[in-house]
């Protein structure tokens, strides 16, 4: 039984190196291995016959319906026009100073990146506005399309972001703990990437050039209005939604509900609701949503028979010899989250390899809030590696014929180094997001969660205790 674990885990990578769809690879993986425990007489029939019971409780789960509701939110303000209104506006407000448009995408970067909650739309809104307009004044190509795509992954960590909410599901806290730390590392990004900029502007300006005089269109109140128009509405909603959640007034899947309602209002008020636009963002809805659903009970197959073969056990004896202690584990487990990005997406690190850390973290004494951020920190960098980079792949996918795919690339590098400065950083400095958690108000409605109970099994039958 002592090998089985390990075959297991081995049998999954293989899987996924031979390019499966996770979600199947993860229920066949999960079965197989169940069956042949069966007839080795691991554990009994009657123990997988807790596999229904679980996926009941995945879709009883109400903390998982805010998924579907911040994305619909997302999707709607997407699609309304409210890019074009703030790069346009902060573009002109920045343009006079080397690296004007650079600070201008990471600004709105972050807004977009709370609003519409997806790293596709980021990116490829910001592209097709900013990276013509960066070509045309002269901009380097590394430096551009760089700071697009990383500031299109600034959406994973800023709130209300949805890896956020797995997260907080997966580690058994609540979702607005995991928002309120958050709230400093996002901080800490938008510094970073600002810095870097600043750098550049300083030591090579002629990289990231300020806008020519017949460029500025709008000055004055003009300008300040279109910013205003552009970017208070939106940062005014997700106030509201983080707020209600924050002060304990409502929960996650509340604060969604109200959001996708607030920003059909924006698109609205801004003449620009169609049916056409509610049914292309309810149909993204419905894709992000099913895949989510799906991944997460092929991870539940998966992880039932994974503890039923002691893995958990293998995985603590494996993570517990570690030198260093906490830290040591922390530098290992990041590092071992690093390489994966380059071969899974957020949702499947999630739902795969946290249930396996999650359990060694809590007995080395790690704060599970501090552990999920900075794991979300981490996971960030899965839409930068190049070549595999989702990010690098939307932007190369809108990005004109003239910018060479080697530059989109090399340019995302330094944006990388960035990211894993911002995970040392929550690594050694726990009070960055730690800090703003004590500083929140109210309880979290949403710690509640819906846990399944196994049925009593026949004492030589029984598997290692788990939830």
């Amino acid at each position: 039984m002592d090998v089985m674990a390990p075959l297991m885990f081995g049998g999954l990578v293989l899987f996924l190196l031979l390019g499966f769809p996770v979600a199947f690879s993860l229920s066949a993986v999960g079965l197989f291995f169940g069956f042949i425990s069966i007839e080795l007489g691991f554990f009994t029939s009657a123990y997988l016959g807790n596999l229904p019971l679980r996926v009941f409780g995945i879709v009883q789960n109400d903390l998982l319906l805010s998924i579907p509701f911040f994305t619909l939110m997302g999707a709607i303000l997407e699609r309304c026009g409210l890019a074009e209104d703030l790069l346009e506006g902060t573009g002109q407000l920045f343009g006079k100073v080397p690296g004007g448009l650079a600070y201008a995408v990471i600004l709105v970067g972050a807004v977009l990146g709370a609003i519409t909650g997806t790293v596709a739309a980021s990116v490829i809104a910001m592209g097709m506005i900013s990276l013509p307009i960066m070509m045309k004044y002269g901009y380097d190509m590394r430096i551009a399309t760089g700071v697009i795509a990383a500031s299109g992954t600034i959406t994973q960590v800023i709130p209300p972001s949805l890896v956020l909410i797995v997260l907080g599901d997966q580690l058994g806290k609540s979702v607005g703990d995991m928002y309120a730390g958050a709230i400093g590392p996002s901080i800490l990004q938008i510094l970073l990437f600002i810095a870097f900029i600043i750098g550049v502007a300083i030591f090579a300006p002629h990289k990231v050039p300020p806008l020519p005089d017949e460029a500025l269109t709008m000055r004055g109140w003009p300008l300040y209005w279109k910013v205003a128009k552009g970017m208070v509405p939106s940062i005014v909603l997700i106030f509201l939604v983080l707020g209600t959640i924050f002060m304990g007034l409502a929960t996650p899947t509340e604060a969604g509900a109200m959001g996708a309602v607030g920003a059909v209002g924006l698109a609205i008020a801004n003449n620009r609701f169609s049916w056409d636009l509610l049914w292309q963002a309810t149909q993204n809805t419905m894709r992000i949503t099913a895949m989510v659903i799906f991944i997460l009970i092929g991870a539940t197959v998966f992880s039932l028979v994974f503890q039923g073969v002691d893995g958990s056990i293998w995985i603590e004896h494996l993570m517990s010899k570690l030198p260093g202690g906490q830290t040591g584990f922390l530098i290992f487990s990041q590092i071992f989250i690093f390489l994966l990005a380059f071969f899974l997406d957020f949702f499947e690190i999630a739902f795969i390899i946290i249930p396996l850390l999650a359990p060694v973290a809590a007995k080395l004494g790690i704060d599970l809030v501090w552990f999920g951020v900075l794991i979300c920190v981490n996971m960030q960098t899965s839409f930068m590696h190049p070549p595999f980079g989702f990010a690098l792949f939307y932007l190369r996918g809108i990005a004109p014929k003239e910018v060479r795919s080697s530059d989109i690339y090399w340019g995302a590098i330094p944006w990388v180094v960035l990211q894993l400065i911002l995970v040392a950083i929550v690594i050694f400095w726990p009070e960055s997001v730690t800090y703003w958690i004590d500083k929140g108000t109210g309880v979290d409605p949403s710690t509640v969660r819906i846990e399944v109970p196994l049925p009593d099994l026949p004492e030589d039958d029984a598997p290692p205790v788990f939830k």
